[in-house]
């Protein structure tokens, strides 16, 4: 019997061969190429680059070599500035063909314009999704201890750690939150990327993070992908406390955290929420990887969920669509009920490395 992963991968690989076919003609119309030779060598590399993100993807699952980090890095790229030139050709064809209602229109200029704005568009996404911003908010929550007032947190989630962001990566973050001399940092899970990788070594510049109150994780649906104690025990080795389905008191401060496996689980999540017994009279807050179930936490009475996941899309056409899924729980801070929920776009990528339309980012939370 064929594995759903076997299916969905054929039916992914059919999808981008049929879509490149699409670009390839798209463009071969419209720069009027005739010369029979040029025709079948861009053929063969619009089929070439159909199957390299699939294969890249097949590899990274198996190693961690760097020519496989190599080639899953740029197949990845190619991925996400490939999805531009998809909508480059669906533009050219509705363009011309309003064109043609109108008066003659030159095919080539039309096409290199259009084809030139969607390369820029990729560039532009690819240098942004590499400067990782810090936007900073304020919040005032009821209860919440007086030692507790003034302290900064941050929030992490979704870096990805793997092939594309690595440890030259992971020890910026770092670097940069000890930089911000914080109190505490959250991990709203998705530190891993799931694939083969040096899980340890990954890990390891945590154990330079200088908050007094060190970091404290819940896995994302990433680490859910095989099994997740492989992921918790490397990341408690380098010295990240993992919140297991549990709360846990810091100076009165209430913080629960639920992995995803049971978060996604409403029942699952609910049993855990009442399990931790929280006062709704003091201040808590919940991590967990994705802004689901709302109705469930803020009935336990959290006055803070802190997820990611979303990624806000990532880029644009997507970040449309991920906004339809999540509304404004898709990113930033909103209530729900008389619990606040803050969505981060997350510090990495996945897949494709490319941002248009977020950024990647380090939350700051400031208690007023």
């Amino acid at each position: 019997m064929r594995s759903p992963f076997c299916t969905s991968s054929l039916v992914s690989q059919s999808l981008l061969i049929l879509l490149h076919w699409f670009v390839c003609e798209t463009w071969i119309y419209f720069q009027q190429i005739t010369d029979s030779h040029a025709i079948f060598a861009l053929r063969l590399v619009a089929l070439l680059l159909s199957l390299s993100f699939i294969a890249a993807s097949l590899l990274a699952w198996r190693t961690f070599a760097w020519p496989v980090r190599l080639f899953y890095t740029i197949s990845a790229a190619w991925l996400g500035a490939f999805s531009y030139f998809v909508l480059a050709s669906c533009f050219l064809w509705i363009a011309y063909a309003v064109a043609l209602l109108a008066e003659h229109v030159e095919k080539a200029i039309l096409a290199d314009v259009v084809f030139g704005l969607a390369f820029l568009a990729a560039v532009v996404a690819v240098i942004n999704a590499n400067l990782v911003r810090v936007p900073r908010i304020t919040l005032n929550l009821p209860g919440l201890p007086e030692s507790w007032r003034g302290r900064t947190t941050a929030l992490v989630s979704d870096t990805h750690l793997g092939h594309v962001h690595n440890l030259r990566f992971m020890r910026a973050i770092v670097r940069k939150l000890n930089q911000l001399r914080l109190d505490v940092v959250f991990i709203t899970g998705d530190l891993y990327d799931g694939t083969a990788a040096p899980l340890d070594l990954l890990a390891e510049p945590w154990k330079e993070l200088s908050a007094p109150h060190g970091a404290y994780f819940v896995t994302g649906n990433h680490e859910e992908f095989t099994d997740r104690r492989k992921y918790l025990d490397a990341v408690t080795r380098s010295g990240v406390h993992v919140l297991n389905n549990t709360k846990i008191e810091i100076e009165g401060l209430q913080l629960i955290g639920v992995h995803y496996r049971e978060a996604n689980d409403q029942e699952s999540f609910r049993a855990i929420i009442q399990s931790a017994a929280i006062d709704p009279a003091r201040a808590s807050i919940l991590l967990t990887h994705a802004p689901h179930h709302l109705h469930v936490s803020e009935a336990a009475g959290i006055s803070l969920q802190l997820s990611g996941h979303t990624h806000g899309g990532q880029f644009a056409p997507f970040t449309w669509i991920t906004r339809r899924i999540y509304g404004v729980y898709v990113h930033g801070l909103n209530r729900f009920g008389k619990m606040f929920v803050f969505t981060t776009w997350g510090t990495g990528t996945w897949g494709p490395p490319l941002r248009l339309g977020t950024n990647p980012q380090i939350v700051l939370i400031q208690f007023e």
